[in-house]
């Protein structure tokens, strides 16, 4: 077994810099202070000066480099900061992009997630998980999947058919759908995610039956004009079998292709951060109605990376006045 690498010495510098100061080689050097030749290299690359190696000038430049823990342990003012903001529901990301938004940010999103899960090992208190956007202690891996049930939805239209304005996000009024389980039976949130702006709307379900669903999303987006409920794309829920009845909304669904998720990324990753509010475990019989109202009004008033930092909801409201503006006719000159 090879020798534990060490820190060099500053006598050890000092004898670096005599011998190099009297033209001895690395390999030289190497063996007179029983070090390998590729450290004496490397020690001099790094630690070496513009007036060549000096040995006070490469502890200086040693002791600068070593890492004396997160960066977040030893600034109290950005340690709160960042968890005051990570408390009230934003991602890392977010908090890194807000700081940006400002000027350079004094911390990075790795740094973030490598300090909270630093707490948990130290502290073996795993309340620190409920800071992150999924309330994970550590990354998993993901299951495999097992059937599919897309025989059993009639008129099924596969995503690979959506217009392309939807695929790209650049245009409003594409959504997404998908059910948000409890842990009590039959107790079930319809969410739905707008594509473009990524505003989230959710309604409490009476059932999970096929018709009550599609009655509460034609129910959900009818007071929205025309132009903002063009599409909507479904897992393969049997739960939205009667997807049918949005057609007559002039609303075109789509399903993704099976055990494909990721293709609906937007509502899967909204339907994630809401659980950091509403857990699994929460009775929605008991819900204050208030208490999902400003859930919604948390996630959609959180500024967002790909929205420019701006919220779902300013994105939103930016679209449907544009089109309330394009439908106000003119009004009269006589």
């Amino acid at each position: 077994m090879g020798r534990r690498y060490e820190h060099f010495s500053i006598s050890e510098r000092v004898e670096i810099a005599r011998l190099l100061g009297v033209g001895t080689s690395l390999r030289q050097i190497a063996t007179a202070l029983c070090r390998s030749a590729s450290s004496i290299c490397r020690e001099i690359e790094r630690n070496g000066g513009q007036s060549g190696y000096l040995a006070e000038y490469a502890a200086q430049q040693a002791m600068a480099r070593w890492w004396r823990g997160s960066r977040l342990d030893r600034n109290a003012d950005l340690r709160n900061t960042v968890l005051d903001h990570l408390a009230r529901g934003w991602s890392p990301e977010q908090v890194v992009g807000w700081f940006r938004h400002q000027g350079p940010s004094p911390i990075g999103v790795e740094s973030i997630y490598r300090f909270i899960h630093a707490q948990i090992r130290r502290t073996k208190d795993y309340g620190w998980r409920h800071l992150l956007p999924r309330g994970k202690a550590r990354r998993g891996i993901r299951p495999k999947p097992g059937g599919s049930s897309t025989r059993l939805i009639r008129e099924r239209v596969s995503i690979t058919l959506r217009p392309e304005a939807a695929q790209s996000r650049q245009s409003p009024g594409h959504w997404e759908a998908d059910l948000m389980a409890f842990s009590r039976y039959g107790q079930n949130l319809l969410v739905l995610h707008e594509r473009m702006s990524r505003v989230l709307v959710a309604v409490v379900l009476p059932s999970k039956h096929a018709e009550p669903v599609a009655r509460a999303i034609k129910a959900a987006l009818a007071p929205l004009p025309a132009p903002m409920r063009q599409t909507i794309t479904f897992d393969n829920g049997t739960e939205f079998a009667r997807h049918a009845l949005l057609h007559r909304k002039g609303i075109a669904t789509f399903f993704c292709d099976p055990h494909a998720p990721w293709q609906k990324g937007g509502i899967e990753n909204a339907i994630g951060r809401m659980r950091r509010s509403l857990p699994r475990k929460t009775d929605l019989a008991k819900l204050d109605p208030k208490q999902l109202r400003r859930a919604l009004l948390v996630y959609n008033t959180t500024p967002r990376k790909c929205l420019d930092w701006n919220t779902p909801a300013q994105a939103f409201y930016q679209h449907m006045l544009h089109f309330k503006r394009e439908s106000t006719p003119p009004l009269s000159r006589g």
